[in-house]
């Protein structure tokens, strides 16, 4: 990781917390109902191992919820404490199941097979002051997989369906003011929504806000702005609903202020009057001259605070990050960012990461998407399901385009309002650039029925965000029927043999990949082996419906109009295990493991997606017992020719095609193999050895400070190596994990994609096998502060211990 790219993700989290105070203390308050939770595991169709959930008189009466969990005085003593974001399904076994659903999810032990782990009940605690009594609260959590039900203090709330979107109650007439409040969720995870690992449970943000009986409603107030060329002066348009929970005629009114990345305020509207008895509704705009344009290379985003008054007294009071850019797609010359041509070079994201399942802290999504910016992508696809808030703002500050999805192609009343939560959520956010309605709904996407529902989306995102046009991720071909009669932007899911085609027949639709590429390998593996479930780590092995890296990105590099696309996948993820069963549990697809390790595909995108000098050699070079056979040596390089040597003998000198590699076949010999590239008069190398065995192990992390807030994280890469100091890359030990301090492991991977060793430990010290010389800790602080110490060791391999701090 560059030391640029590493200096941000190790100061994003400390910027959030320093901001300067844009105003007076605002009437409006969010309070993090994270820590404190009881939890305990149900029972699916066991009403007695389900707390009497289906024999229990609970919706007749209300309130009526005695001897229940949603009674307040229920004993929850026995139950176990968590943390949210919390992923029951992540601690749970893998099993060897012949069922599809339970392959595709991974072999985890959930799902209508295992009753006994697909319920889950969740308790919390939380007082509230009695002086707030007359404000309004709601309850809103982020993300809960799925199907959950809600109380608090015994009164029913109502019910979510969804796992990948957010809802929230009123929860005012319900509290206990000056006391103690209870909230109670019940979570059925035992069906599931995709074809992958989802998690279960809380696996997001929970949060109490309150604020005054008149306020701006909604999620935010929408904030878009409007630049054209020259760019040295945009127009900022704001608009908001107002809401009145008060007696009697209420005049307020409203200002809005442009605060630029320090704090300095650029630009304000005037004070704007609304009755609200004619009317609950407010727009206005403001110029802002010589303005900063946000863009993947410089994010610059300025902040809105959004102020309502009841005379002279400040009622509500919102603050808006957002970014000023001009996004064009042409459907010859492709898309242009800020009057510039970019090609997307995207990847898509399932949203499970190594050790801690779906339940990802804030700054594994910072970490995540560095990680891709640092290989040169610059776009993001969360698919196929809606993104968390924490991935929006980590895309918007490190500068990361977004196509934003909704779960499934439907315009019934569920589904429309899953889509309408989704665009005014997130329509704030510069970093979104693209809606899509859908991926790959075979069944109804080129009939009639599809192609009026996907109208009837296409005119609700329009209605509610006229700024972004709208594609569908559709894996048809070059068929022009249903859905691609009307989609605006047309995606293609693979396919590209009919891209040509298709592009001859609408010359006048915009074209992007919305999945490509697909290729498989399990990271450090050079020789297939279906035993283990392994694929070589090269461009090499793709599904038939797929191709590698080198054939779509060459087509989307040779054609304008083509804007570019989306790889399948960033990053391996658990479940949908292609093209093998068990001992496999996670996917091949992604250009990194779980841990976000690289595979030697990384490289070539890295190649031809940066300006940097890039020379990377696969495989390693430790094959003992293979001396004198051939070994297949791929260099993934943007130089203009690469020489290859071995111990100091020249193999050849070869010239690099655009968007291509090298191979060389290379008898073994222990000792050096060595590459020497030329590029525009500068020369450059890289190397493979032959190692030791392993003898010690290295620590790594990105971050060595963290938040003394209890939600922070640092990611620990543990490396083996030899005596001399070279990285093992076939080391293989088993290493324990010690913490001690204002810190604790939240979670452990390695990327072995056929490992079935427990990610998270609840009554036993933490542990993991390296795989192909390497794994990963997830250390989270505490609330403290001070010195978090992390040591690493097994048998003669031990590290130097890695020193971290907690800040206050």
């Amino acid at each position: 990781m560059n030391s640029l790219l590493k200096k941000k993700l190790q100061g994003i989290l400390l910027c959030i917390a320093v901001l300067p105070a844009l105003a007076q203390e605002s009437p409006r308050n969010r309070l993090s109902l994270n820590d404190g939770w009881k939890f305990q595991l149900g029972h699916a169709i066991d009403a007695g191992r389900d707390f009497n959930y289906h024999t229990t008189r609970l919706f007749a009466k209300t309130a009526e919820v005695a001897g229940t969990p949603m009674d307040t005085h229920f004993d929850d003593s026995a139950w176990t404490p968590v943390k949210v974001p919390h992923d029951w399904a992540v601690t749970l076994p893998f099993v060897n199941v012949d069922d599809d659903q339970v392959m595709l999810h991974g072999y985890k032990a959930i799902g209508p097979l295992f009753p006994e782990h697909s319920i889950g009940w969740y308790r919390k605690r939380f007082d509230v002051d009695d002086a707030d009594e007359g404000r309004e609260f709601k309850l809103v959590f982020d993300g809960v997989f799925r199907n959950c039900q809600v109380w608090i203090n015994g009164f029913y709330l109502g019910r979510h369906f969804s796992g990948y979107t957010g809802f929230s109650f009123d929860v005012a007439d319900f509290l206990y003011y000056g006391g103690e409040n209870t909230v109670v969720v019940r979570v059925d995870a035992s069906q599931f929504e995709g074809w992958f690992y989802e998690g279960a449970g809380i696996y997001r943000n929970v949060w109490l806000e309150k604020h005054g009986p008149i306020h701006l409603a909604g999620f935010e107030p929408f904030i878009h702005a409007t630049t054209r060329p020259p760019y040295n002066e945009s127009v900022v348009h704001v608009s908001s609903g107002i809401t009145a929970n008060a007696e009697g005629r209420q005049e307020v009114a409203v200002q809005t202020a442009i605060y630029d990345n320090r704090g300095v305020l650029v630009a304000q509207t005037e004070k704007t009057s609304v009755d609200l008895a004619n009317g609950h509704g407010y727009g206005d705009s403001v110029r802002v001259v010589q303005s900063n344009l946000w863009s993947v290379d410089a994010p610059y985003r300025y902040r809105a605070v959004v102020r309502l008054w009841a005379g002279e007294r400040l009622v509500d009071e919102r603050t808006i990050a957002f970014g000023i850019r001009d996004v064009r797609m042409d459907a010859q010359e492709g898309l242009f960012l800020n009057g510039k041509p970019l090609k997307v070079k995207g990847v898509c994201m399932h949203q499970d990461h190594a050790g801690v399942g779906a339940a990802l802290p804030e700054y594994l999504q910072y970490y995540r998407v560095g990680l891709l910016k640092e290989m040169g992508a610059n776009a993001y696809r969360p698919s196929p399901n809606p993104p968390s808030p924490e991935l929006m703002e980590a895309c918007d500050s490190l500068g990361m385009l977004v196509l934003a999805e909704t779960r499934l192609m439907n315009s019934g009343q569920e589904y429309m309002g899953q889509l309408e939560d989704l665009v005014l959520q997130f329509r704030n956010h510069p970093s979104l650039f693209l809606w899509s309605i859908g991926n790959e709904e075979e069944e109804i996407h080129h009939t009639p029925q599809g192609r009026r529902v996907a109208a009837r989306m296409i005119r609700r995102i329009t209605e509610l965000d006229p700024t972004r046009p709208v594609t569908y991720s559709s894996n048809l071909g070059n068929v022009s029927e249903g859905v691609n009669q009307i989609i605006p932007i047309r995606g293609f899911n693979y396919n590209l043999h009919g891209l040509d085609a298709y592009k001859k027949a609408n010359p006048d639709q915009p074209i992007l990949g919305t999945e490509v590429g697909s290729t498989v390998g399990t990271r450090g593996e050079y020789v297939t082996d279906s035993a283990k479930a392994y694929l070589a780590d090269f461009d090499l092995n793709f599904p038939s419906w797929a191709s590698t890296a080198q054939h779509w990105w060459t087509i989307a590099d040779e054609r304008p109009w083509f804007m570019g696309g989306f790889i399948w996948s960033g990053m391996d993820y658990r479940g949908e295990p292609t093209p093998f069963k068990w001992p496999n549990i996670n996917s091949h697809f992604g250009v990194m493991d779980m841990c976000g390790f690289p595979k030697s595909v990384y490289y070539y995108y890295q190649a031809w997606w940066t300006d940097k000098d890039v020379l990377h050699i696969a495989p390693h070079w430790n094959w003992d017992g293979k001396e004198g056979q051939p070994i297949s040596v791929w260099v993934n390089s943007n130089a203009d020719e690469v020489e290859l040597y071995l111990n100091g003998k020249s193999l050849g000198n070869k010239s690099m095609t655009k968007n291509g590699h090298l191979e060389w076949q290379v008898p073994y010999q222990p000792g050096t193999l060595k590459a020497v590239a030329k590029k525009a008069g500068r020369t450059f190398t890289a190397e493979r050895i032959t190692t030791g065995r392993a003898t010690g192990l290295v620590l790594e992390t990105v971050k060595e400070r963290l938040l003394a807030n209890g939600e922070d994280v640092t990611v620990i890469d543990v490396l083996a190596i030899d005596s001399a100091g070279n990285f093992v890359p076939d080391a293989n030990p088993l290493i324990d994990f010690a913490v001690e301090g204002d810190g604790h492991i939240i979670g452990v991977g390695n990327g072995d994609p056929s490992s079935h060793e427990p990610d998270q430990y609840t009554d036993a010290p933490y542990r993991r096998r390296l795989f192909n010389g390497r794994c990963q800790v997830i250390v989270q602080a505490g609330k403290q502060g001070g010195e978090i110490t992390l040591f690493a060791g097994s048998g003669g391999l031990v590290s130097a211990p890695l020193r971290m701090a907690a800040i206050l």
